[in-house]
């Protein structure tokens, strides 16, 4: 057998991976299902409910609640790029990813998440500008300008990845096509990719690009809040500093959820987690946080609970 000959067979045996984090008993693949469908069911159903709502209600029609649903928007394609695989692969007895499949799922995920990253940073620019600017707020903060943030977020979500990604596509995957995950992921890639100097070498530039994308949004995140907090605690009314952090608790939660568990996964550099903690991280920000932010933003919101309320009864008395 020539040398090609050989090379093709290798290259040939990774043109799919198979996910080898997934329980393979059939029994806890159905327990773990179950609880899996529902969330992503919910996910689907509160991030439209909050869309719809927000756009339906004229009241709602203000840059928080604006930012809100373009997240709730978000939330949807960046779970999509995932769950259903992960629901499918249960139930499945190979649990496996083509090649250009794999590369589809790991820029859309990383895509949509970093353009939350980025939204949650214009949101909390937005909370800034409503605390600490409050006469300027409506001049400054207008819908042509949080649609460009919206627009520029997302561009920026894209394009970032996709160099990462473009190079990952050219790597060889010619040894072992197990894959120690749930989803197609860079590092978990990276390490099925052949023994290569300049493969190490990417890893840790990924690690660096990865790095500088968390810290700059916590950085930016972090001191928007500083500056809330120091107007907040000059405020002389106890009832305004209770709105004002009212209005802020729930961005609060979301960061501190979502960053938390990013944070976990991609700022570790040379340490290394076992394969479950890698997985119980991975699905933490990929399944917990969708899941508690439509919670979050609506069971906490009592504007959103009374719109939601106003749009169930208009629609249901339109059908009856």
């Amino acid at each position: 057998m020539s040398f090609f000959e050989v090379e093709n067979r290798n290259w040939s045996t990774a043109q799919e991976f198979i996910f080898s984090a997934f329980p393979h008993d059939w029994r806890d693949s159905v327990i773990c299902f179950v609880p899996l469908l529902f969330i992503y069911a919910f996910i689907i159903v509160g991030n439209l409910v909050i869309v719809i709502v927000v756009q339906v209600d004229t009241h709602l029609h203000t840059p928080m609640y604006f930012f809100i649903s373009s997240l709730s928007f978000l939330e949807l394609w960046y779970t999509t790029s995932t769950i259903p695989l992960m629901l499918s692969n249960l139930l499945s007895e190979k649990k496996s990813i083509s090649l250009n499949g794999c590369m589809v799922q790991l820029y859309f995920f990383h895509s949509t998440g970093i353009s939350e990253v980025c939204l949650l940073t214009a949101m909390a620019f937005d909370r800034y500008l409503a605390i600490c600017k409050p006469l300027h707020y409506p001049t400054i903060m207008t819908p042509r300008l949080c649609a460009q943030l919206t627009l520029i977020c997302c561009v920026c979500g894209f394009i970032t990845p996709l160099p990462e990604v473009v190079w990952i596509s050219t790597l060889p995957f010619c040894g072992s096509n197990h894959l120690e995950h749930v989803f197609c992921d860079f590092l978990p890639l990276l390490r099925l990719a052949c023994t290569d100097t300049r493969a190490i070498v990417m890893i840790q530039v990924v690690d660096v690009v990865h790095a500088a994308e968390i810290v700059t949004a916590v950085l930016l995140i972090f001191l928007s809040y500083v500056g809330i907090v120091a107007v907040i605690l000059h405020m002389r009314s106890a009832e305004g500093r209770r709105k004002a952090f009212s209005t802020c608790a729930s961005h609060l939660m979301v960061f501190l959820l979502f960053f938390g568990s990013v944070a976990l996964m991609y700022l570790r550099f040379s340490a290394t987690y076992s394969l479950f903690w890698d997985t119980v991280i991975a699905l933490s920000f990929t399944v917990l946080s969708p899941f508690f932010n439509p919670i979050i933003y609506s069971l906490r919101n009592k504007e959103i609970k009374e719109a939601v309320k106003k749009t169930y009864k208009s629609a249901k008395n339109l059908f009856l």
